[in-house]
């Protein structure tokens, strides 16, 4: 498996703490996360139809 190249990082991520948050790439079929903190350390991959569902979830949790 390749290793993407297009990771990008929440526009909540500022300075300070800000910093400290996961890093997510398109590297299709799948979505790619690692942590922005030690980006050369191992990245996780899920199918991009499980990380979809995910995002919506949080979504809906968000808003109750």
């Amino acid at each position: 498996m390749t290793t993407p190249t297009n990771w990008r990082k929440s526009s909540y991520s500022g300075s300070g703490d800000g910093n400290a948050c996961v890093e997510v790439a398109i590297h299709r079929p799948r979505i790619a996360i690692r942590d922005s903190k030690t980006p050369t350390r191992a990245t996780l991959t899920f199918p991009a139809s499980a990380f979809a569902t995910f995002i919506e979830t949080l979504k809906k949790d968000l808003t109750v």
